[in-house]
């Protein structure tokens, strides 16, 4: 004999058809957007020493990171500038990092290590070159700085890198006709201050914090280093990321007596490498754009990053990740 089973109402399959319904939504908003799970782990951002625009910058960009993939634990690691966040990343000491696109494209070209690994997530804002000298100083040009003594950055820094280059078109030889002292942001404005430079140079975003305590304790002048444009662009190939620029007379109102300062500029660039995660890439540049508003109040150089712009990172291809972003972004 054959017991029928009970007959499920009505009123009973729609109690579970709603349950299940219920249970979709329910995984649906646990669940990463497209089923994928968030970025995590540890991951290391190199940026600069701690008085300048890239220490600021990461700070700020850990504090939107840790809202934004906060599986992710992101470490900020000092360095001397540049190319020295270059050699960390492809060394595998860094994940992320921030380097001039000059600055790049040198360590591209003399074949150093890694190099074809690199990868671009954006372009960020313009460092600005600055000639800081004493308010009293007969330097009106880099052509005046001859047998005085520089501050011209760390031997791994893009500081130096254009500075050799901007001597260069000023018909300077680096190591014979300035006395070189190879420190800096950190050191720099100290050691003008007691006397122990007669100039400095500096690029990075306006302002840079170093530079503006420099200005409220101890009378200094920026010099423009203007008339060099065209000089440096006859050195060719390797110094077309450079364009001429102007200082606003806001950006160090105590050092410019209300004028702007005409000078050179150079384009950040987010940087990592191939190896790193596509989600983890993606997921980075997004919060880099996003939290442009938030971080420009308080770092005013990172108002430039723009999404309009950020795609443009010359001389470096973008990562996967990073393209996969600009795209979800196109109307």
């Amino acid at each position: 004999m054959v017991t029928a089973l009970p007959r499920i109402g009505r009123r009973s399959r729609r109690a579970a058809l709603a349950a299940l319904v219920a249970l979709g939504l329910l995984l649906w908003w646990l669940l990463p957007m497209g089923g994928a799970p968030s970025p995590g782990g540890r991951v290391t951002l190199a940026t600069g020493v701690p008085t300048g625009v890239y220490a600021r910058y990461g700070e700020l960009l850990k504090q939107d990171l840790a809202h934004d993939l906060p599986d992710v634990d992101l470490r900020l690691v000092r360095s001397e500038g540049s190319i020295d966040n270059l050699r960390q990343l492809v060394a595998g000491r860094a994940g992320f990092t921030i380097a001039t696109a000059d600055a790049v494209a040198a360590y591209r070209a003399e074949g150093e290590p890694g190099a074809d690994r690199l990868r671009a997530c954006a372009r960020l804002y313009d460092d600005y070159m600055q000639l800081v000298v004493p308010k009293k100083s007969p330097v009106r040009s880099t052509k005046d700085l001859r047998r005085l003594r520089v501050g011209v950055g760390t031997d791994s820094s893009g500081v130096q890198l254009i500075t050799r280059r901007l001597l260069e078109a000023a018909g300077l030889d680096f190591d014979r006709d300035i006395v070189p002292v190879r420190v800096g942001i950190d050191r720099m404005p100290e050691l003008l201050e007691k006397g122990e430079l007669d100039a400095f140079f500096w690029s990075g975003g306006l302002p840079t914090t170093a530079v503006q305590h420099l200005v409220q304790r101890f009378p200094v002048r920026l010099v423009q280093l203007g008339d060099l444009s065209q000089a440096l662009h006859r050195q060719g190939e390797r110094t077309r990321y450079y364009r001429a620029a102007v200082m606003p007379s806001d950006a160090y109102p105590k050092a410019q007596n209300g004028e702007a300062v005409k000078t050179i500029a150079v384009a950040n660039l987010l940087v990592t490498t191939d190896r790193e995660d596509a989600a983890l890439t993606e997921g980075f540049t997004r919060t880099v754009i996003d939290s442009r508003d938030w971080i420009g109040r308080q770092v005013h150089a990172a108002q430039k990053v723009d999404l309009r712009t950020a795609v443009f990172t010359d001389p470096l291809e973008l990562h996967e990740g990073a393209r996969r972003y600009y795209v979800s972004q196109k109307p």
